[in-house]
């Protein structure tokens, strides 16, 4: 048989590389906007010490990638394989900087450190998370076939949409409003674009439309000195450009390595966010194959954990993952040079430093709604890929995350009151239920999803082993944790809390126990006939409802 060349570059590769390298400019956009804009992260740190190891785990992945594709090409025959895309984890971006990067630092501040002692410590426990994100997600790709069939699609996707929904989409929406003549027209580009599926003029990729368009109001603006265009987002602190960082080659030393016992306690964010990204890696790979390009599961996620490792020990903070749009860029004509320019345009842009000037010069407001996009995509992907008899459960995840985003706002109210403030006492109970529900959200709306799931299907034994595993996970801080950052605590600690903490506590341990015997007792009684199926709900009339037993 004749052996075809592969053709590893087209002119769609270009469309395609805009496409994925923004993406990834906005998220480390995103994470250092994010880390300075709410918590007073010093940017200038961040763009020494973060960013190129962040952006270094990008350019690994990628390249692997782009050397991936060669080989299903040969392996194959073929001259058409288009190289999986790989970039920085959204979700897991915004959840590192509110839920670890963000409190740490505060904690740090806290315990009397100055404002750089404080963000190297925060440097430390973020390379700890993600150096143990990649040693889970390197275990879970060995089994990654047995967490799809543990788990229903409902609660693995659940989670992942309330993130998306909660704290993607709607968090980026106050600041969108905030610089509402550059974001909003940014955001109607990425409707018409990226969600309608429109085309720009010269096959303008939208993602790239929508930042041209938001830089070129933003600074029609600030040129003719409008007052809208002086008070929008300033960001003095992005002026001072930072060309060849060093500072982050500190990380050799492993001095990092003392900050694992502060990063443990953040496993309850850590896990769900590598079990998410294994999961997607799957679903990125059967997604690949639906359009013709068959990886193997396991190389595609033996390259993400080896990425994400990378990463870490590079000084990287945020991890890396397979992106679920192969078909999109395949759509576009891309082959495989798109994955090796974004590889050395965003690993160069941290190692080099351009990406201080992208960031200074690229208004906030101009890539949030390539964000906003991305959670609103992930939630439409989550239920199209969810039975339909399952969207309850969906809708279920996402109430702990409002909690969580409830419990954002309010924290950052009451941290501005005086110290000598007392709530109520009736608002500081109702805060402190919040509190509880909002702990561990991700983990919560796992096992909430995951229960209701095998209920609708009359799995009540299987909806019993979830409610059972939550009540131990509650005594243990992975879910309903009280303590300030979700952090987890060993059961005998219990006893250090105050009693009324105490008490709650162990109570909703001990509901999570009642729930799964009643759920045990219901598959008994399912088992032996005495309980019979109900009319089926509006949902579950446009499709054939089965009932499993």
């Amino acid at each position: 048989m004749l052996e075809k060349k592969y053709k590893w570059w087209a002119t769609g590769d270009v469309n395609a590389f805009f496409g994925l390298m923004l993406d990834n400019i906005a998220g480390l956009v995103l994470t250092v906007g994010m880390l300075s804009g709410i918590f007073g992260f010093p940017v200038d740190f961040a763009l020494r010490y973060m960013i190129p190891g962040t952006a270094l785990g990008v350019l690994v992945g990628d390249l692997l990638f782009f050397v991936l594709a060669f080989k299903l090409a040969k392996h194959e025959n073929r001259s058409d394989v288009t190289a999986m895309p790989l970039g920085l984890d959204t979700p897991s971006t915004i959840g590192m900087v509110l839920f670890v990067l963000g409190p740490a630092f505060l904690a740090a501040k806290q315990s009397g450190l100055d404002e750089h002692a404080a963000a190297l410590q925060t440097w430390h426990i973020g390379i700890c998370a993600i150096v143990m994100t990649g040693l889970i997600k390197g275990v879970l790709a060995l089994g990654s076939d047995w967490i799809r069939r543990v788990f229903p699609r409902a609660g693995l996707l659940g989670s992942l949409a309330a993130i998306a929904l909660v704290l993607i989409a709607f968090t980026q929406m106050p600041k969108l409003i905030s610089s509402a003549m550059v974001g909003l027209p940014a955001l109607a580009i990425v409707l018409v674009t990226l969600i309608g599926r429109g085309r720009l003029p010269f096959k303008t990729p939208g993602a790239l439309g929508a930042v041209v368009i938001g830089c070129a109001i933003w600074y029609m603006l600030v040129s003719a000195d409008a007052f809208l265009g002086t008070q929008m987002a300033k960001r003095e602190a992005a002026n001072s450009l930072v060309w060849f960082p060093l500072e982050w080659l500190s990380v050799l030393q492993f001095q990092w390595l003392s900050e694992f016992p502060k990063a443990v306690g953040y496993l309850p964010y850590i896990i769900p966010f590598a079990i998410a990204t294994v999961i997607g890696g799957i679903d990125c790979t059967e997604s690949a194959a639906s359009v013709g390009d068959n990886y193997k599961t396991s190389h595609v996620i033996g390259i993400e954990a080896f990425a994400t490792l990378i990463a870490g020990f590079l000084g990287g903070v945020v991890q890396t993952t397979p992106y679920i749009g192969h078909p999109a860029y395949k759509a576009m004509g891309g082959r495989a040079a798109y994955t090796l320019a974004t590889a050395i345009f965003v690993g160069g842009a941290g190692v080099i430093g351009y990406f201080s000037l992208l960031f200074s010069i690229i208004p906030e407001a101009a890539v949030l709604p390539i964000l906003i996009f991305i959670g609103i995509e992930i939630t439409a992907q989550s239920y199209h890929a969810t039975p339909r008899r399952h969207y309850a459960a969906l809708a279920l995840a996402c109430v702990p995350a409002l909690a969580k985003l409830i419990m954002i706002y309010l924290g950052s109210v009451v941290s501005s009151l005086p110290d000598d403030f007392e709530l109520r006492p009736d608002l500081a109970e109702q805060m402190l239920h919040l509190k509880v529900l909002a702990g561990g959200f991700i983990i919560t709306s796992l096992i909430w999803a995951s229960a209701l799931a095998q209920i609708i299907d009359r799995k009540y034994f299987g909806a019993s082993l979830y409610f059972a595993v939550g009540g131990m996970m509650v005594l243990f801080g992975f879910m309903h944790s009280p303590l300030d950052g979700d952090k987890m605590y060993w059961p005998w600690q219990l006893r250090d809390m105050e009693p009324a903490l105490r008490e709650l506590i162990v109570s909703v341990a001990a509901a999570y126990g009642v729930m799964a015997g009643i759920m045990f007792a219901m598959g008994a009684m399912f088992a032996r006939g005495m309980l019979t199926d109900g009319p089926p709900s509006t949902i579950d009339r446009d499709e054939d409802f089965e009932t499993i037993s």
